[in-house]
């Protein structure tokens, strides 16, 4: 009974061809020491029946398209045994075809199965986007870089991906991705390969033909764009790294590790930054691994304290209050700056400890002060959480057990939240809002005009504080926007009863813009960076005595 079911399902040649055809798909063979390759299959539909069923190596290039002869002619150099083939060929009469197949027996043959790209499109495609995923792009690189001449491999990482999907959702977010990924494919054509490789991450291979294919990125994806009524201005972090093509041509996969160094490398530099492939980001990438181990051992020794940047009431002049941001002290590197340590902090998932331990170190301070400084007047510490943390368990608790711990009076503690932290669940946030404002802390949302927000939530929140964003602070005695956005944004805030707090104050003529705009404090480097506690005590003093905060004429 088996021997008869198993006779009953077994191929012979004719079903196998039958199939092959029926599939648009050919099997070929190709036997260099006979300068010989044989087909089976459906050969018509792919540009193969004027080669069918054999034909030799130099007929097969001369049905090529001209432009694609080199490709064609890389399949057939022999390769050692294992190598694999994946090349995209063009045949006179026939749609794009993909060639897959092997290299046997020491590389005397290779073999493999031909068919129609959209055969495979479904394999090598990035659903969201449909331009290449990241396996298809690699396999197209390493065709592609087979050919003589120079190459630019492009990275592109979406700046803020986060953001847009704590304040859009997903499925908005990925309206805006779907987007970009079609303007890339426009500013591009097909043979530069436009690929989406991760999920913030697109990226290109194209010829250098004199114009900056860097830019050509950057031009085609920082494009205003409006998805379901929000207007989105995105922005990428570029790698780059150049190659030549030709037999010794670099690794696909190696390129593009070495393009991902760069591409972190901008994103150190902030927004819509760009850096090339260079040997030193070798070594910054085997420094970065010494430094995730540092910092782990960096909340263990008590190295991350607390700088505070004095917040100054603009009318009086008097110091106000301070915010407190997180600095490390390295043993052996010195200060490291915030925008080396703070992203890897939150790669690590520390930013939830980190959060605690400023609330706890700053309290803490400020309680000190107040006790020492009675003629400050009722100074307040703000402190900022961190995406997500205003969601952390405990939160509440940890805040009602600090403020009962170091006896602050009620609102000196002042916690700053982002409007992406309030949009993703308002109507949870209002409930966590309103606990820590019932247990003794004052609440500030942060950057505010920045986000994807709609105004209606700010008359429902216990916010107390509103904080206008620096860039429209430092832009707004040259740019009339910016001053009609932070005079805008005051004006809500007296209409609403909150105070207005303005970051990015660099000297003397944005304070008096923004003393005649109404606003009510004053933060920046015009009036001190962060300071280490004992210089901060030390500039409080200054500014009791001299009865009002120094400022400088100049920007910093």
């Amino acid at each position: 009974m088996t021997t008869t079911r198993s006779r009953s399902l077994a191929w012979d040649a004719t079903t196998a061809i039958e199939a092959l055809a029926a599939a648009d798909t050919a099997l070929w063979i190709w036997t260099p020491a006979e300068d010989q390759i044989r087909f089976t299959g459906a050969t018509r539909p792919l540009g193969l029946g004027p080669l069918a069923p054999d034909c030799t190596g130099a007929a097969f290039i001369a049905v090529a398209l001209p432009q694609d002869r080199s490709l064609a002619e890389s399949l057939l150099k022999p390769r050692e045994e294992g190598s694999e083939i994946a090349v995209r060929l063009r045949m006179r009469g026939s749609e794009t075809c993909l060639w897959r197949g092997v290299w046997l027996e020491d590389g005397l043959r290779a073999a493999g199965v031909v068919a129609l790209e959209t055969k495979f499109a479904g394999a090598g495609k990035d659903a969201l986007t449909g331009l290449l995923d990241r396996r298809a792009f690699l396999s197209r690189a390493a065709d592609t870089l087979t050919r003589p001449g120079e190459y630019d491999l492009v990275v592109a990482d979406v700046d803020r991906l986060r953001r847009l999907n704590e304040a859009l959702g997903h499925e908005r977010t990925d309206l805006v991705l779907s987007s970009l990924g079609s303007r890339l494919a426009a500013a591009f054509s097909a043979d530069a390969s436009p690929a989406r490789i991760g999920e913030d991450e697109f990226a290109i291979l194209a010829s250098r033909t004199g114009s900056n294919i860097a830019e050509r990125v950057r031009e085609a994806m920082e494009q205003p764009l409006r998805v379901a009524g929000f207007d989105i201005y995105p922005t990428v972090s570029i790698g780059s790294v150049t190659c030549e093509g030709g037999p010794d041509a670099p690794d696909a996969a190696e390129l593009l590790r070495r393009v991902e160094l760069a591409v972190g490398q901008a994103k150190g530099a902030g927004r819509s930054g760009a850096a090339a492939y260079g040997r030193s980001l070798e070594s910054d990438s085997l420094s970065r691994l010494a430094l995730e181990a540092d910092l782990r051992n960096a909340f263990v020794r008590g190295e991350i304290e607390p700088f505070y940047q004095p917040i100054v009431n603009l009318n009086t002049g008097a110091v106000a209050g301070f915010e407190a941001l997180a600095r490390w002290r390295h043993p052996k590197r010195g200060l490291v700056p915030p925008d080396e340590f703070l992203g890897l902090t939150d790669e690590m998932g520390l930013m939830n400890d980190l959060g605690l331990m400023m609330m706890t170190q700053s309290a803490r301070q400020l309680a000190d002060w107040l006790r020492r400084h009675p003629r400050a007047g009722k100074l307040f510490c703000s402190v900022n959480l961190s995406v997500g943390e205003i969601e952390r368990a405990n939160l509440v608790e940890d805040v009602e057990r600090i403020i009962k711990e170091t006896g602050l009076p009620k609102g000196a503690l002042k916690l700053e939240v982002t409007e992406g932290d309030i949009m993703r669940d308002t109507a949870k946030a209002a409930v966590i809002l309103q606990r820590l404002k019932d247990v003794g802390a004052s609440l500030a949302l942060d950057d505010f005009g920045t986000g994807f927000s709609s105004l209606s939530y700010l008359a429902r929140l216990p916010f107390d504080t509103l904080k206008i964003d620096r860039y429209f602070v430092l832009t707004m005695d040259t740019d009339e926007g910016s001053a009609k956005i932070v005079k805008s944004v005051v004006n809500l805030g007296r209409d609403l009863s909150l105070e207005v707090v303005a970051e990015g104050v660099e000297n003397a003529t944005l304070a008096k813009l923004l003393l005649d705009a109404q606003c009510h404090y004053g933060q920046g480097f015009g009036y001190a960076p962060a300071l280490p506690a004992q210089e901060t005590e030390v500039y409080l003093n200054e500014s009791l005595s001299d009865g009002a905060a120094p400022i400088k004429q100049r920007s910093a």
